[in-house]
C-alpha cells in the first residue's frame, strides 16, 4: 500500500477514534449529573415530606471540614478550660491562738480565691485573706491609748484535697503559704470635722501608733464541703466551712517589743466552684 493511501486511512481511523471518546465522556458526564440530580431531589423530598415538613436534616460534609474540625477543638479547649475554673468567697471568725492569746483578741475575716480543678481529688487556688483583730484592752492601757487593732492580709497559693469526690458531703484538706503583712494600730478618738451637704463635728478613732511586718507565712486546715444542685447532688457549687492555723514569724514585731510569732486560727464558712 503506497503511503498516499494510508495517510487519509489513518486521518478517518484518528477522526472516527477522537469522536468515540469524546461521545463516552459525555455520556459519563450527562450520567453523573443525573445521579446528583436524582440524589438531591430524594434527600429534599425527604426533608419535605419524610420528617413532617420541615424537619431539619444533617448537612452534608462541604469542604471546609477540617477548618470546622479546628473550630471545634479550640471550643473544646476553652470549654475544658472553663468549666475547670474554680472560684471561692467566704467569711467568718478569727480566734488568737498559742503566742498571740494576750495579745490579740477575736476578730473577723473575709476570703476570696480562684483556681483550677486540676482533678477530681485536687484544686489549686489562689487566695486572698483580710483578718481583722482587736486588742486587749492591757495591751491597749500599756500602750498610753484607747483603742487598737491588728490587720493581717495575705496572698497565699493553696491546694485542695477532696477527700470523698464521688459523695454530695465530703471532707478536704487544705494548706498553703506566701505572703502575709501584718500592721497592729493603736488609735485615740479625736474630733474631726465631716462635710458632704454641710459640715459637722464629730469624733473618729484617729491612728497615733503603728507598727508592721512583711514576711511569709504558712496555713494548714481542714473543712467539710456539701454539693449544692444537680439532679443526683452532682452539681459544681458546694457549701464549705473550714478552719485553719495561721502561723507567721514576724522578726520585726519580734526586735520592738517582744510580741514574738503570730498564730492565728481563722474560721471560714462560704461557697466554692
Amino acid at each position: 500500500m503506497s503511503s498516499s493511501s494510508w495517510m487519509p486511512r489513518m486521518r478517518r481511523v484518528a477522526f472516527f477514534g477522537a469522536a468515540a471518546i469524546f461521545a463516552a465522556a459525555f455520556a459519563n458526564a450527562q450520567s453523573t449529573l443525573s445521579a446528583n440530580e436524582s440524589s438531591s431531589s430524594a434527600y429534599q423530598l425527604v426533608a419535605d415530606d419524610g420528617l413532617g415538613g420541615g424537619a431539619a436534616l444533617p448537612a452534608a460534609p462541604s469542604a471546609g471540614g477540617s477548618g470546622a474540625a479546628a473550630g471545634q477543638q479550640e471550643h473544646g479547649w476553652k470549654h475544658a478550660v472553663s468549666s475547670n475554673f474554680a472560684f471561692e468567697a467566704g467569711g467568718g471568725f478569727n480566734a488568737p491562738v498559742g503566742n498571740d492569746t494576750p495579745v490579740l483578741t477575736w476578730g473577723g475575716n473575709f476570703t476570696v480565691g480562684a483556681g483550677l480543678h486540676f482533678a477530681k481529688r485536687f484544686s489549686l487556688l489562689a487566695e486572698y485573706q483580710f483578718m481583722d483583730d482587736k486588742l486587749p484592752g492591757a495591751l491597749i492601757a500599756d500602750a498610753g491609748s484607747q483603742g487598737g487593732h491588728a490587720h493581717i492580709w495575705s496572698l497565699t497559693l493553696d491546694p485542695v484535697i477532696d477527700l470523698l469526690p464521688k459523695h454530695a458531703s465530703s471532707v478536704y484538706l487544705t494548706g498553703g503559704g506566701g505572703f502575709y503583712r501584718k500592721v497592729t494600730s493603736f488609735t485615740d478618738p479625736e474630733e474631726v470635722e465631716e462635710c458632704y451637704y454641710f459640715c459637722e463635728v464629730g469624733t473618729e478613732n484617729v491612728v497615733v501608733a503603728h507598727f508592721s511586718s512583711n514576711q511569709g507565712g504558712v496555713n494548714l486546715g481542714m473543712g467539710f464541703s456539701h454539693r449544692l444542685g444537680g439532679l443526683y447532688g452532682d452539681g459544681k457549687a458546694k457549701l464549705f466551712a473550714e478552719a485553719r492555723y495561721v502561723f507567721l514569724n514576724t522578726p520585726g514585731i519580734t526586735e520592738t517589743n517582744g510580741l514574738g510569732t503570730t498564730e492565728v486560727l481563722p474560721v471560714t464558712v462560704g461557697v466554692r466552684w
